[in-house]
């Protein structure tokens, strides 16, 4: 084989490594507005994929939406009209300071403490600590 059409075989196979590779999505809002509150239907889905606990998501939205909140099963009931698409803002906003790693940009990080207000989040894959402040 000469050079060429060994620089063909490899382009092929990185095509079809990249094809193979899963990219982290962060989960869209599932709500449903009912008089004059919002459920929030998929709080455990996000809260999966977040790897954190659903309380404190549920106290960022509160914090966000400067609404009351209260949790039933599943789902989080907003005490307002909250469009979907103003939830899914506040979703992902949450996960791009809290979740995702400012460095390599991977979802995989835990909280490790809690001082003063503020939180140390550790990643998992790289190794980066950053200080953010506490929802």
């Amino acid at each position: 084989m000469n050079y060429e059409e060994l620089l063909d075989r490899a382009f092929t196979q990185i095509s079809q490594l990249s094809e193979e590779k899963v990219d982290f999505k962060i989960p869209e809002a599932d709500s449903m507005i009912q008089g004059s509150k919002t459920f929030l239907r998929n709080l455990n889905v996000i809260a999966d994929a977040a790897r954190r606990d659903p309380a404190d998501i549920a106290r960022y939205l509160t914090k966000e939406l400067g609404t009351p909140t209260s949790m039933d099963n599943s789902s989080l009931i907003i005490s307002a009209k909250v469009q979907q698409q103003e939830l899914t803002e506040k979703i992902k906003k949450y996960f791009e300071i809290y979740i995702i790693c400012k460095e390599c940009h991977k979802p995989d990080t835990h909280v490790q403490s809690t001082e003063r207000g503020y939180m140390t989040i550790v990643c998992e894959a790289c190794g980066a600590r950053y200080t953010v402040k506490n929802y």
